[in-house]
């Protein structure tokens, strides 16, 4: 009934599993609609985008996220689960973190606040906007037939003001809490997996990192370069009285570290933003990172560009084992979600829904960022049965596979396998040539 391409399918019928009987058809059709939706990705789009396949009363599709009875950790639980299909047993799965304000109009919107927009900032100037601020947690996945890593988000978690959390009596948790609750999940879930979590600097908190040290799921992210640092306790010798001490004495900070003169550098080549290469020197070191309350052993990597692209950086890893150059190859790997958040916004209406109850807005995103990681696994699936290539225009020629790539071709599979494939229009859709076939299916994937 809703033509489903054969390689969408199995996804959507895997998902359909944390619905009931009767909302699950319903949520087919507004995914399948989200997809051919073109501009603003609002409920009645995603209707008008079905036609007659939207059965039953308009009203019954908007209570599907407002009243239907379902929970999107369930989808992310089913979401997660196939995208760790990608990873062998044992091998270290990379999660990327990271928050990204969705602009929202309308003084009775759930959940609304004045938040810092990262993307239209900069260092020297700060520009906020008001609308729902969601931190997001994406596993990184290298794609065959991608250049660069994308990042699939699986879990999203709504950042209240602390206003609206006096006022429903609830604990206020900032952007690093929901990330740690979140990490916490799918530890729960997948027990057997080792995460390694990659944030901003954002997400450079004791409280984190030792929460991943203790768990032993290492935490790679940014640093400051004046951080203090302390080496480790010493050892108590004879029977002393009191407490153990926590620190030893204070070191160097990173960036005092790669001033000295006899400074240790080393001279290699790592993975940049975007999938290409750029030469760097790196000085590494390790240390205690202490406050009251949490006392974490980190390695810390001061990055030096060498070739005058990119500011110097510092890095660090709660994994005190893990080599710099991986240290800093995951942390380059961590951009990936920024591009995801790009694409949402251009291809997904990210910003253009109209939910304003709490339970709507409360769904409607996480679907919205799913919907972004079941596309990408189709069109994986598709391309390891087909070859697969970046669309090519009048006047410049692509050399990488993106989401708009992926979400032309699940669009052009819905239109030549289901509706030209079965409709009583395909013996006159055979008889075109080849050409015009593929003209026709190219502007219809393209116009939805």
């Amino acid at each position: 009934m809703l033509s489903l391409p054969s390689s969408v399918e199995p996804i959507f019928l895997k998902r359909s599993a944390a619905f009931t009987e009767r909302t699950a058809p319903r949520m087919a059709v507004l995914m399948v609609g989200m997809i051919l939706a073109r501009g603003r990705h609002t409920i009645t789009a995603a209707l008008r985008g079905m036609g007659i396949l939207a059965r039953g009363h308009f009203t019954t599709v908007h209570r599907v996220f407002r009243r239907a009875s379902w929970s999107p950790c369930v989808l992310g639980r089913i979401l997660t689960r196939l995208i760790l299909k990608s990873f062998p047993p044992g091998e270290s799965v990379p999660v990327a973190v990271d928050e990204t304000t969705a602009q929202h109009r309308g003084s009775k919107v759930y959940g609304k606040g004045c938040h810092r927009d990262a993307v239209r900032s900069s260092h020297t100037h700060v520009t906020y906007q008001w609308g729902h601020q969601w931190v997001v947690v994406a596993i990184v996945v290298q794609f065959p037939f991608a250049r660069g890593p994308w990042s699939l988000p699986v879990l999203a978690a709504l950042y209240r003001p602390k206003e609206l959390d006096e006022a429903e009596k609830r604990r206020h948790k900032t952007p690093s809490m929901l990330a740690r609750q979140m990490l916490a999940t799918r530890i729960h879930w997948f027990p057997e997996r080792r995460f390694i979590l990659l944030g901003d600097g954002g997400y450079a908190t004791t409280e984190l990192a030792a929460f991943c040290s203790r768990h032993g799921h290492p935490l790679v992210s940014r640093l400051r370069s004046d951080a203090a640092l302390y080496a480790p306790a010493p050892l108590r010798k004879g029977k002393v009285i009191g407490r153990p001490r926590r620190k030893g004495r204070k070191i160097d900070s990173p960036g005092q570290a790669a001033k000295r003169k006899n400074a240790t550098w080393k001279n290699t080549t790592v993975d940049g933003y975007g999938g290409g290469r750029r030469r760097v020197r790196l000085r590494t070191g390790t240390g205690v990172w202490y406050n009251r309350k949490q006392v974490v052993p980190i390695r810390w990597v001061y990055v030096v560009d060498q070739q005058g692209t990119h500011r110097d950086d510092c890095v660090f890893s709660t994994d005190v084992r893990m080599s710099p150059e991986r240290i800093v190859r995951l942390f380059t790997r961590r951009w990936s979600i920024e591009v995801t958040f790009e694409e949402v916004r251009a291809h997904l209406g990210f910003e253009t829904t109209r939910q304003r109850v709490a339970s709507s807005v409360l769904r409607m995103a996480p679907c919205l960022l799913g919907l972004f990681s079941v596309i990408s696994l189709a069109f994986a699936d598709h391309a390891r049965r087909h070859r697969v290539r970046p669309a090519t225009t009048a006047w410049y020629q692509k050399t990488d596979v993106t989401f708009s790539d992926a979400l032309a071709c699940i669009r052009r599979l819905r239109w030549g396998q289901t509706v030209f494939g079965t409709s009583r229009y395909g013996p006159q859709y055979a008889k075109l040539t080849p050409g015009l076939q593929t003209l026709l299916l190219d502007q219809l994937s393209r116009a939805a």
